[in-house]
């Protein structure tokens, strides 16, 4: 796999660099001038060396859920340096004609591992990039794919969703992991969205994606591989992370009751294994929501604060849930605003 590896450096700190990789074909006459107009759209940066060689990035692990479906497990943890950002489950579906993106990871270096992962499986065009829902370990790696040729696609309220965050997320990244990875780590509005459903082909099959009432947010966008019944939840489902609200613990509650009767063969969750069962594979987020709601509704009718409640709310819902104090105080936090006015 030869690609454009193009070295980058951030003017206001020259010790600061990274190898990037610029998707497409790499023809050496034409590198310095395609390296310089990437670099020019990000300003701040300098190029170095340009050249046409192997892929640079590690090729993300996948496995193949079902026959051309392919999932990259993201890692329970906080990003940081160490694990550039690798939070999210992200994934591909090969067609008989092109390729369909599921979700970009939490940073370029996570992007630049799938298309990896995907080019070394076929060179069919990578005419989609589906994005489940604006946070940014499923959006940050999205400038690789959209550099590749592909169309990306949300939620309609997906636009407007990552407009007011992109600032907040690229500050965050750079926080936490750090400025090398901070490099090309930028979502990208989609092109197209999605109100109801919409049917992609890829050739000798069909993607499936609704658009969600608010729930994990307000813009939750779910895919369906119509011809093996994989379904990718995005963060509407979580199995051992804890799951976070950021749109409504009410309506995801509802939305999970809806959804309990869908015909799919398995769940792919935002954050979990690869492959879990339906709808059983979600009972311990639906008793997380629910006790969590149990809880806040009876600290609003005991008349207690936000600040007095958001204390222990959920406290004894920890369980076996990774980052439950990254997360928990939050979720307190969500679901007392959203319930006292009931």
């Amino acid at each position: 796999m030869i690609g454009l590896m193009v070295g980058i450096c951030l003017a206001a700190q020259p010790a600061v660099c990274v190898t990037r990789l610029l998707p497409g074909p790499c023809v050496e006459a034409e590198a310095p001038a395609r390296a310089a107009a990437w670099a020019a759209a990000r300003p701040g940066l300098v190029v170095g060396d340009t050249r046409c060689a192997p892929f640079g990035p590690a090729v993300l692990p996948v496995t193949e859920v079902a026959p051309g479906v392919f999932v990259h497990q993201g890692r329970h943890e906080l990003p940081g340096p160490e694990n550039a950002a690798d939070q999210a489950n992200i994934g591909f579906v090969l067609g008989e004609d092109a390729v369909a993106v599921i979700d970009a990871g939490g940073s370029r270096t996570v992007g630049e591992g799938l298309y990896a992962a995907i080019r070394a499986r076929t060179d069919l065009p990578i005419r989609w990039l589906i994005l489940t829902h604006m946070h940014p370990d499923h959006t940050l790696g999205a400038s690789v794919f959209a550099e590749a040729g592909a169309t990306v696609i949300g939620h309609a309220r997906l636009p407007a969703a990552l407009a007011a965050r992109a600032d907040s997320y690229a500050a965050t990244l750079l926080r936490e992991a750090g400025p090398a990875f901070a490099i090309g780590s930028e979502p990208v509005p989609p092109a197209e969205t999605v109100e109801g459903t919409r049917r992609l082909d890829l050739g000798g099959r069909v993607l499936r994606l609704e658009a969600h009432p608010t729930a994990h947010t307000d813009n939750d966008l779910s895919v369906v591989d119509e011809a093996t019944g994989a379904w990718f939840a995005g963060d509407l489902v979580f199995a051992g992370h804890l799951p976070t609200i950021d749109g409504s613990v009410l309506g995801w509650l509802a939305l999970l009751d809806e959804l309990a009767g869908r015909e799919v063969a398995f769940a792919v969750p935002g954050h979990g294994p690869p492959r879990l069962p339906w709808p059983g594979g979600a009972a311990p987020m639906r008793a997380y929501l629910e006790g969590l709601v149990a809880e806040t509704r009876a600290a609003i009718a005991r008349g207690e604060s936000l600040g007095e409640a958001v204390r222990r709310l959920g406290t004894g819902l920890r369980g076996d849930w990774a980052l439950f104090d990254a997360f928990n105080a939050r979720n307190a936090t969500a679901a007392y605003r959203e319930l006292e006015w009931e």
